[in-house]
């Protein structure tokens, strides 16, 4: 066993069972489902006489889950599935049939884009998943997991209008404005140009400081760009 394969005695000749034809599903490490001094069924893909190399196939020897996708997965639809694999680009998940799809990092989690998979799931777990994109050609799966859960931008919008006042905390002061926490673990936005009417507003920033409390005034509500812009309560 390698990490790219396992190699198979045919009787005198040896020949490659390349990881990514071992399982139609997606594994780390051939030792997942082989070890050492097993038996097993394999199918010539192809054999270069030339280079004396034999290329096998053992998924081929099963039904292609894909096959089934057509039929079964819907567009936008909602199912439940099961995680098989975690990598640090998102989690491969089982929606049954041995059919897999991804969530992507950007897809875990509604307030942080680049969030480590492993933080929110783990092997094993049953969850809720969106189908965001069937892609016949690369016969890819992208799905979604937070847009099962609630959209705290939403729930936002629909507990508050503008002209709220709102009391919370100073979450981070960049150049263009100061960023203040809201319920939901989201951020609203109170711009520099509404901070001070002074000829240099980047001075009136030196008087607030990170964690402060500020009470402000809910001025616009984006909930589909995520984005919700306050200013301060006189």
């Amino acid at each position: 066993l390698t990490d790219y394969g396992a190699f198979v005695d045919l009787g005198g000749i040896d020949g490659l069972l390349h990881i990514t034809d071992i399982s139609w599903k997606r594994i780390n490490h051939p030792q997942e489902i082989l070890k050492v001094g097993d038996e097993i069924e394999v199918s010539v893909l192809k054999y270069d006489e030339e280079k004396n190399r034999v290329s096998l196939g053992m998924k081929q020897l099963t039904d292609d889950p894909w096959e089934k996708v057509e039929g079964n997965i819907e567009l936008n639809e909602v199912y439940e599935s099961k995680v098989v694999n975690i990598a640090d680009y998102g989690v491969f998940v089982d929606l049954g049939d041995n059919i897999e799809g991804l969530v992507r990092t950007s897809e875990l989690d509604w307030t942080n884009k680049n969030i480590s998979p492993k933080k929110v799931l783990s092997l094993g777990d049953n969850i809720n998943v969106k189908v965001v994109e069937i892609d016949e050609e690369k016969r890819r799966l992208s799905l979604s997991y937070k847009q099962c859960l609630p959209n705290p931008w939403l729930e936002f919008s629909s507990n508050h209008q503008k002209g709220d006042i709102i009391k919370s905390e100073i979450k981070s002061i960049t150049d263009f404005g100061i960023f203040v926490g809201l319920e939901g673990d989201i951020d609203g936005l109170i711009h520099l140009s509404d901070i001070s009417e002074d000829e240099d507003p980047k001075k009136a920033l030196e008087e607030f400081k990170k964690d402060q409390s500020l009470q402000c005034i809910v001025f616009a509500i984006d909930a589909e760009r995520e984005r919700i812009s306050l200013k301060l309560s006189e």
